[in-house]
């Protein structure tokens, strides 16, 4: 399986701009413009899966996230233009086969998000973290909201090294720890709820 272990923060473009300057490392910068998708009675988020196809500057980029009893979440991704052509793809790389009758009916989109990310990768401890800077915004039910964030992920290591780094992150420059993540607050919304 697949894991994703990341904290997320939210952040001004101040405090951006700070961690840049604090931590000179190669960052990437990717343009990403993020759809989710789920089945038309939300079997999917009612199970907290999210499945979403996103551009990462010119390649379409398919990706499920699933639960997981232990740190972090399931995840799962590969290459492909259309959604419902890359879920039987996801499955043969790991993720349950339930996701296959589940979205048996077809999917539709629910809510996206575009942003810029500049990410580069830091050595904490014995571990290599991602920190990714986003910025840009969050869409659905026609309404739009701003996205500033600070992700730290786990690329390899240990969990226990990167909430210490997160914690080291959020204390220095006065980060917020944001727990939801940009499809439920997307979703949220799409929903006309509170975010």
């Amino acid at each position: 399986m697949g894991i994703e272990f990341e904290m997320k923060y939210s952040a001004e473009p101040a405090q951006q701009e700070a961690v840049l300057a604090a931590y000179p490392l190669e960052y990437q910068t990717f343009q990403m413009e993020t759809t989710y998708f789920d089945t038309p009675d939300s079997a999917l988020s009612h199970r907290h899966i999210t499945l979403r196809r996103r551009m990462e500057n010119d390649a379409s980029v398919c990706t499920v996230k699933t639960p997981v009893s232990t740190y972090g979440r399931g995840e799962w991704e590969c290459e492909c233009e259309d959604i419902e052509q890359a879920i039987p793809k996801l499955c043969k790389l790991g993720a349950d086969e339930a996701l296959l009758s589940l979205t048996a009916a077809g999917v539709v989109p629910v809510c996206g998000a575009r942003f810029t990310r500049q990410a580069g990768v830091v050595t904490f401890r014995e571990s290599q973290l991602e920190i990714a800077l986003d910025r840009g915004i969050l869409s659905g039910g026609g309404q739009e909201m701003p996205l500033c964030e600070i992700e730290v992920e786990l690329k390899s290591g240990s969990p226990e090294d990167a909430v210490a780094f997160g914690a080291l992150l959020a204390q220095r420059f006065g980060l917020v720890p944001q727990k939801r993540s940009k499809f439920r607050r997307a979703l949220a919304l799409a929903k006309g709820e509170n975010i």
